[in-house]
């Protein structure tokens, strides 16, 4: 069921988005996945933002069509169901790749909701 606040859902993400960069703050990708507390909280933090973009239902696509949001959905599916086989290599990838550009789309979402075009 789709979030009656989408916006309160965009602030999951960055609130979770912020967590995953506070937890892997000055490791690189072998330190991040020899850290098994580290890597236990990140998977953590995505599976809410997995479900926070399940709660945007298509107001996601609509205010960030460029974001992969089947994908990020699909996500905490995965770290849930086959939490056994989960490649930290694709995870590492995804903090350093994706979740800036996740970020970025967030914060633009959250400044169409709020009326302002020009806030930065």
């Amino acid at each position: 069921m789709p979030s009656s606040d989408p916006a309160q859902r965009f602030l999951d993400i960055l609130e979770n988005i912020g967590r995953i960069e506070h937890f892997t703050q000055g490791l690189d990708a072998k330190s991040f996945a020899d850290d098994e507390t580290v890597v236990f909280a990140v998977k953590y933090a995505l599976m809410i933002v997995s479900e926070a973009a399940a709660k945007l239902g298509d107001t996601a696509a609509v205010l960030c069509p460029d974001i992969p949001w089947r994908e990020i959905r699909g996500l905490g599916n995965r770290l849930r169901h086959e939490y056994d086989t989960v490649d930290l290599t694709r995870i590492w990838l995804l903090i350093e790749r994706d979740l800036p550009l996740l970020r970025v789309a967030c914060h633009e979402a959250l400044r169409e909701l709020s009326g302002d075009k020009t806030a930065g």
